[in-house]
């Protein structure tokens, strides 16, 4: 039982509805994906993420990592194997799979690895410049004087433009 009701979200929060939306996908897709490949989610760093899938069996050319809006998906298709093997055990999972992972706002994807039957895709969230906290500097002196300075500078800008007007009407 993992049914989540977002609606009270709905009704009072304004401009959440894609978070909404978004925690209503994730709980549906968990519920519909296999547990085939095993994987594990590592942070390795302050803004840096492993994800290692358990992907023995397979061949580079067999796999495939696809990043869109988001939306991380990694495949593998085995092709049809026509050979006639007698298996007295077959724990080798060697059937075809998708995966997806949602990816938060800023994560994007470096780099892929496959080696001793892992695939390590590597992650890194990269906050722009605009988005990072900034220092706002705080200015010394006294807040009634620079506003009488700033005051004053103004009925002095607005007198010289209405001097510059009567000179020109004349």
């Amino acid at each position: 039982m993992r049914n989540l009701d977002l609606s009270p979200l709905y009704r009072s929060a304004i401009g959440f509805d894609r978070m909404a939306s978004l925690l209503d996908s994730m709980t549906a897709t968990e519920q519909n994906q296999p547990a085939y490949p095993p994987y594990n989610i590592e942070l390795t760093g302050e803004d840096a993420y492993r994800i290692s899938m358990a992907v023995a069996g397979f061949d580079q050319s067999e796999l495939d990592i696809q990043v869109e809006q988001n939306r991380l998906t990694v495949s593998g298709k085995k092709p049809a194997d026509d050979s006639q093997r007698n298996f007295l055990h077959r724990g080798i999972a060697a059937r075809n799979f998708e995966r997806r992972f949602q990816l938060a706002d800023h994560v994007r994807v470096v780099d892929a690895q496959l080696g001793n039957g892992l695939l390590h895709i590597e992650l890194v969230r990269e906050i722009p410049e605009a988005m990072k906290p900034r220092k706002i500097e705080i200015s010394t002196g006294n807040l009634l004087q620079s506003k009488t300075s700033e005051q004053k500078a103004a009925a002095e800008s607005a007198a010289i433009e209405v001097e510059g007007k009567s000179g020109q009407a004349a």
